[in-house]
């Protein structure tokens, strides 16, 4: 489901002048990637996740960490030798419009590039993030058939409202 959305965590926002920093996520991390994603999942706007599944999965997500705290989370998912989806992206309440959301993405995308991929697509429900960092709208019909592995399990699967992004990178 949906690649960025904002959390109501209850957590006071962080200050100003901790930089954001992305690094791969550690199996140390998956406890807050659960309680990240899964916040989202129980509002309906993302595919909540288990600890098993993060753990089995845990290379493909990318961190955001501004101080001690996690910031924001998103996975590279490869689909094929030349294209992967930017998914599970979500960024802590408190730290939309600080850049946070750019780096987690900026760093994916880096990723992607080191292994040669030509392209990278979401499924989001805020398509202005992804406009601001290049990325296009398209018909799903273009992208990968992810509905068979991922969307049959989504509650929104005969109706789904997100849309599907796409940027090229070569």
């Amino acid at each position: 489901m949906s690649s960025l959305v904002s959390l109501a965590s209850g957590i006071a926002p962080l200050e100003p002048s901790e930089p954001a920093l992305a690094r791969k996520a550690r199996m140390s991390d998956v406890p807050r990637l659960l309680s990240l994603i899964n916040g989202y999942a129980a509002k309906g706007i993302m595919l909540p996740r288990t600890e098993f599944e993060t753990s089995e999965n845990i290379r493909d997500f990318t961190v955001v960490q501004c101080g001690q705290e996690l910031a924001a989370c998103g996975a590279l998912h490869f689909y094929s030798p030349n294209t992967a989806e930017v998914r599970s992206v979500a960024v802590r309440e408190g730290m939309q419009g600080r850049g946070v959301g750019k780096v987690l993405v900026d760093a994916l995308e880096a990723e992607a590039r080191e292994f040669g991929l030509k392209s990278v697509f979401a499924f989001t429900y805020v398509p202005g993030f992804f406009r601001k960092l290049g990325y296009i709208e398209v018909d799903r019909g273009e992208l990968p058939l992810k509905a068979w592995k991922d969307c049959m399990r989504c509650p929104k699967f005969q109706c789904c409202d997100e849309i599907a992004m796409v940027k090229r990178l070569s």
